[in-house]
């Protein structure tokens, strides 16, 4: 299926737009979003002037780093507000949650061996292996939940009743939301130290790339999926139903 496309050029964010909704508008401004360490997804119901001033960021320049990135966009970028719902949760289950299981044992692997090699080290993530093991399960967990109870009830058609799963699930997305700031504050922000070897370099990227990707998962269930859902939108293309 190809992606509609709008043939004027979108507007900038304005100062008083809500993180969450600007990911929904202009798909291709995550990146940005993400490398300010602005949180669009448990945190994207804040105005773009006040997660500015909570970061400390000027929002005059990042608006002209927001027009730069939009003017350099050549490759189309996804949106996913007019799509069928089943459309959206099984990309959701194919993207993220598989990614999800394949890359966190990797990275629990590679937690564990420098904490084991680099124990001497204050630089080292000392408790990265013991916080990744604690948490691989319950995102094991609430995914599951979603592909065995929200998901098909979504597209089923009754994404109106699913009020109190999906609460349940924009409660998890909060926890998830405050394991990253742990994360990354037992890894240092993601940035090896000089006497980092390839391995801990590598876990640091890893990291980072799975701390993006939840960010986006997050966001297309909060800030997409779920308000579609509440508001009865169609969960299969016409020709499905």
């Amino acid at each position: 299926m190809t992606t509609p496309r709008s043939d004027t050029a979108p507007s900038l964010p304005e100062a008083h737009e809500r993180l969450g909704h600007i990911v929904v508008r202009l798909p291709a401004l995550l990146p940005v979003l993400h490398r300010h360490q602005l949180d669009y997804c448990c945190g994207g119901n804040i105005p773009l002037a006040e997660a500015c001033t909570k970061q400390g960021l000027d929002l005059e320049a990042l608006l002209a780093e927001f027009e730069v990135s939009l003017a350099g966009s050549a490759a189309p970028t996804e949106v996913w507000a007019d799509r069928p719902l089943a459309e959206l949760t099984r990309h959701i289950v194919a993207r993220f949650h598989e990614a999800h299981r394949a890359q966190l044992p990797v990275l629990l692997e590679m937690a564990e061996k420098v904490e084991r090699v680099h124990a001497d080290k204050p630089s080292a993530p000392h408790g990265l292996a013991e916080f990744l093991a604690g948490w691989i399960p319950e995102l094991a967990q609430h995914m599951e939940k979603e592909e065995a109870v929200l998901f098909p009830m979504i597209e089923r058609g009754h994404g109106k009743q699913a009020g109190p799963p999906i609460q349940t699930m924009e409660r998890e997305h909060a926890d998830h939301g405050e394991n990253l700031q742990r994360l990354r504050g037992i890894a240092h922000d993601f940035v090896p130290p000089a006497e980092a070897c390839t391995t801990w370099r590598a876990l640091y990227a890893g990291l980072e790339s799975f701390e993006r990707e939840i960010m986006e998962h997050v966001h297309l269930e909060n800030h997409v999926l779920f308000p579609m859902a509440l508001k009865g939108a169609p969960a299969q293309a016409p020709e499905e139903v």
